[in-house]
């Protein structure tokens, strides 16, 4: 029998304090809670040990001959009563939720239910069989690792550009790394991925959930996985297969390689909802530790949760005990595994309170108030399903927010649809209709054509509709419209001339996020044409669908996108720090920004409601850095003659999306030249410095 001493209430879970280990679990409905030591393989329950010790509803106790490596899970007691919110079971082996590591991957059974699966009274009845056997266990660690003198880039906002990737998708094809580690941290944070990723000018990676995730039982039935990782199972440990070494330090090297080269490493998590899904989910852990705290359930009836999420449960972030929860896990990845910033799945959930979703309600100023957090990148999902859902632009300052008002305008514009010209102009200044106001900046703005979710660049450009049957919902799954164009022939072609336009599309609309104010965020792989066939949902598509094909890269255009983000980087005027209004410039006759017909007179009212397909934009930096440029902008499928403005003034022509300017630039042009812009196209120009006069 393990000796046990009282212990404390905090830090809640397992913690190792070189003498031993103290654990602690919130449950405030809890009667009794029993805490399972399991042996070195994790197959058999070598000691149980009664939590005695209950202080403000956190259960603890002090085992001081326990060490980092022990695996462990609770069982609590307490009311099956449905109907009123409780569901204990303390038949369930369940798992800590400040577990830091679990050991074995989940495997389905219905002895996770906390009912009889074959009773009509289905989630009233009660189940006896023991999970103990299918459920992953926890596992004590020893967090202290050699840091050295690691740093956090600290990118400024205004300089920042977001590649958003998959930890086993951007490595399960790559070439250099060998296949037993491929698909791991150790992979992503192997020298060639970094270089090339650091090589498009990017500042950060953006990874898809890392949190421990399941696969969902209906996918497993079908031979499938959840790739995506939008199923969370812990808030504190990594993902398990993504550790090829099984070992917490990987994960942590990972990020250093980053940091050494100074890229940001930025995670998407999932605090809206748990993989316990509905009433007639598992129970694994919330559930049965407290389900009553840890979710939001209706009213007028509590047997039944509210969904907001659309994923059958909603975590409930009001009950400040849930919120510590999520506040600590948040600092335990920003303290303890150097992360940099964070994007929140369906962000609003964090900001509903009793009376719908509040800027200024309990988490939001936790973050705010935190000496941690509050110096890190968050990121807003800013629409859940909820009532009062979409939140674009409604969220705190010192947040910047995915903007889909930015991706379906630009996604209309290039896909041909009319009157959409006006909306490009305001979403290319940096949507200031959602963001200028309470001091927030045009970087709260993150521009975005293309994300995990719905079609890719290839995709967006070859396909009029999804092609979701591999997925195995008879292709009902998926967004209804991409706002895509197929240019002629669904899928691939043998037409050079359908082949050669869908490449500019691809330009155009890579360039079209890279061009404006805010935040951009580019997909992994847009860089080098990789498409899953059509697919626009491959959330269970843990395969060559969504594996980055790196021997088969379009190198022509991976070079445009160097290109693009060079031009980006090297010029402040696309990287505005505050909104643009047309204001005067000290440059006469140049204003901070003018938008300017083909002839460079000036747009004005009356041509704003004129359908057009042309635009230029004419930017100046001014006062902070000389840095005026020229965007012309032809939505036409033929070409235009243009004139660039100032024309008493040289410009060069910097990058532009027609593939004979690429393979053949010219650098100089004078604005009394006669020019031509093809169609579909766009071509940014740089002023060049006014030559001094002779003294």
């Amino acid at each position: 029998m393990l000796r046990q001493e009282p212990g404390l209430p905090y830090p809640l879970g397992a913690t190792w304090d070189g003498k031993g280990v103290n654990f602690a679990l919130f449950s405030a409905h809890a009667e009794k809670v029993e805490l399972c030591i399991f042996d070195a393989n994790g197959r058999r329950e070598a000691h149980r040990v009664e939590l005695r010790e209950n202080t403000h509803q956190i259960w603890h106790v002090y085992l001081p001959e326990l060490r980092p490596g022990s695996l462990y899970g609770y069982r609590v007691y307490g009311p099956y009563d449905p109907q009123n919110g409780h569901r204990f079971n303390h038949n369930k082996l369940l798992i800590d939720p400040y577990a830091k590591q679990l050991l074995g991957a989940l495997k389905w059974s219905n002895t996770h239910l906390g009912y009889r699966s074959e009773s009509t009274q289905l989630d009233l009845s009660f189940d006896r069989r023991d999970s103990a056997s299918n459920t992953p266990r926890g596992v004590v660690i020893d967090p202290s690792y050699q840091w050295g003198d690691d740093r956090a880039p600290k990118v400024p906002w205004d300089r920042s550009c977001i590649y958003e990737t998959h930890v086993r998708g951007a490595t399960m094809r790559h070439p250099g790394i060998d296949k037993p580690m491929r698909g791991s941290f150790a992979a992503l944070g192997h020298q060639d991925v970094i270089d090339h990723i650091k090589s498009l000018g990017v500042t950060a990676v953006e990874l898809l959930p890392v949190h421990a995730f399941v696969d969902d039982r209906f996918l497993v039935q079908k031979g499938l996985r959840n790739y995506w990782g939008y199923s969370t199972l812990n808030f504190f440990s990594p993902e398990s297969r993504y550790l090829a070494s099984n070992d917490l330090c990987e994960m942590k090297q990972m990020i250093a390689r980053y940091h050494d080269n100074g890229l940001e490493v930025i995670l998407d998590v999932v605090y809206n909802h748990t993989c316990e899904g509905s009433e007639l989910g598992p129970t694994l852990s919330f559930r049965g530790i407290d389900n009553a705290s840890y979710y939001r359930l209706m009213p007028d009836n509590p047997r039944y949760y509210i969904n907001d999420t659309g994923c059958g449960n909603t975590v409930n972030i009001a009950h400040p005990r849930v919120l510590q929860m999520v506040m600590d896990s948040l600092r335990y990845w920003v303290e303890v595994m150097h992360i940099d910033g964070f994007r929140f799945d369906l962000a609003p959930i964090l900001g509903r309170e009793t009376a719908g979703f509040d800027r200024e309600g309990g988490f939001f100023d936790a973050v705010m108030q935190d000496p941690v957090l509050n110096k890190v990148k968050m990121i807003a999902e800013p629409w859940d399903i909820g009532p009062g859902g979409y939140q674009l632009g409604a969220f705190p300052g010192g947040w910047a927010e995915w903007n889909d008002r930015f991706r379906d305008c630009s996604r209309k514009f290039w896909a041909g649809d009319p009157g959409v010209l006006p909306e490009l102009a305001g979403r290319l200044l940096g949507s200031a209709d959602h963001f200028d106001h309470s001091g927030r900046k045009p970087w709260a703005s993150v521009n975005f054509i293309t994300a995990h979710d719905g079609f890719g660049l290839s995709d967006l450009v070859s396909y009029n509709d999804k092609h979701n049957i591999a997925n195995g919902e008879d292709n009902r799954d998926g967004h209804s419209s991409d706002h895509s164009n197929n240019h002629g022939c669904e899928g691939p072609s043998d037409d050079p001339a359908i082949n050669a336009l869908r490449a500019r599309q691809r330009r155009n609309l890579m360039l079209t996020q890279l061009i404006a104010q805010g935040t951009p965020m580019i997909l992994a792989g847009d860089e080098m044409g990789h498409s899953q066939q059509g697919n626009n949902n491959a959330y269970c598509q843990d395969n060559e669908t969504t594996w980055l094909d790196w021997e088969n890269a379009d190198r022509t255009q991976l070079t445009f996108v160097r290109r693009a983000l060079a031009l980006r980087n090297d010029h402040p005027s696309l990287r505005q720090k505050r909104f643009l209004h047309g204001r005067q410039s000290t440059d006469p006759g140049l204003q901070d920004v003018q938008w300017l017909q083909q002839d460079a007179t000036p747009m004005n009212d009356e041509q704003w409601q004129i359908e057009k397909r042309f635009v230029g934009l004419l930017l100046n930096n001014d006062p902070e850095e000389a840095d005026t440029l020229y965007i012309a902008i032809n939505g036409y499928d033929e070409d235009r003659p243009i004139v660039l403005p100032l024309n008493d003034r040289e410009w060069r022509c910097e990058l532009h999306t027609d593939e004979q300017w690429l393979e053949n630039p010219q650098d100089f042009t004078s604005s009394k030249c006669d020019l031509r812009l093809h169609g579909m196209s766009i071509a940014v120009f740089s002023l060049l410095p006014s030559p001094e006069l002779p003294s």
